[in-house]
């Protein structure tokens, strides 16, 4: 297992619609960032997208991560349009990615379980030539258990799961239940952590992001899930940073999120 961070550790710096910075983190800066924090892994996902750069740039960021003994990880969203996840076969055979991280929903399409295996079915043999797997995410709408059936039904010798800690409260379950069931097919692990605090209300409850370690999630035990079901995965950070009081302030909060969240795992991550 190493440490990584990817695009959407600096969700606001690289770029939200309608509060994008002057200055958008880009690839190379990305790159640059994981050098300063001496992380092994840059995850670059569908907000920072690889197949928006040109052939030149494309090697630019493979020359200097390989200058400085980053791995790169590709990601992306949407499984409607076969030729993007091609695409971005391509871009991890070149830059040696193990696999393609893929949230199903993308461009209005919200396939259902059976949708995902009929659309993904076919790509395969081309990932498996690349000797490639899939990674799906477990983001808002499928519980664990009709993921697994996705990853069951396509085999999990190609694919797997991007194990993200905290996307499925959008399913109505929590970290425990996601990861004792989905632990056994993991390929990635997102590593976001949160605090959940009652609005003043009383009437309703927020849930919000903070720096690995500040939070709800009990990082010692999801490792230790992870590693007793035999999976070395790499251990993504990414962070949930609450916008205010304005976007200069966000930036700073988020960088220093991201700085705190790596020092907290260096305890638990050894490489």
């Amino acid at each position: 297992m190493k440490l990584g961070i990817g695009s959407y550790t600096y969700t606001w710096a690289v770029g939200v619609p309608g509060r994008s910075p002057p200055h958008p983190m880009t690839v190379l800066d990305l790159l640059e960032r994981a050098r300063r924090l001496g992380v092994a892994v840059v995850q670059c996902c569908d907000n920072l997208p690889l197949t928006a750069l040109a052939p030149a740039e494309l090697e630019a960021a493979c020359a200097f991560a390989r200058a400085n003994g980053i791995a790169i990880e590709v990601g992306t969203r949407g499984i409607a349009d076969g030729a993007n996840l091609l695409a971005y076969l391509d871009i991890a055979r070149r830059v040696g990615s193990p696999f393609v991280r893929v949230i199903v929903d993308g461009g209005g399409s919200e396939p259902s379980p059976d949708e995902c295996v009929a659309l993904l079915r076919p790509l395969l043999p081309r990932f498996a030539a690349a000797g490639i797997r899939l990674a799906i995410e477990n983001h808002d709408r499928f519980t664990a258990a009709a993921l697994a059936g996705v990853v069951e039904a396509l085999g999990s010798e190609l694919v797997g799961v991007c194990l993200d800690t905290v996307n499925s409260f959008g399913a109505l379950e929590g970290p425990a239940a996601v990861v004792e069931r989905l632990a056994p097919y993991a390929l990635n692990l997102h590593v976001k952590d949160f605090t959940i605090a009652r609005v003043s209300s009383a009437m309703g409850f927020v849930i919000d992001g903070c720096a690995a370690g500040r939070g709800r999630l009990d990082i010692p035990w999801l490792l230790g899930r992870l590693r007793a079901a035999g999976r070395d995965v790499n251990a993504i950070i990414e962070l949930w940073t609450p916008f205010g009081p304005d976007l200069d302030a966000t930036l700073a909060r988020e960088a220093a999120w991201a700085e705190d969240s790596v020092r907290f795992l260096r305890a638990h991550v050894p490489e």
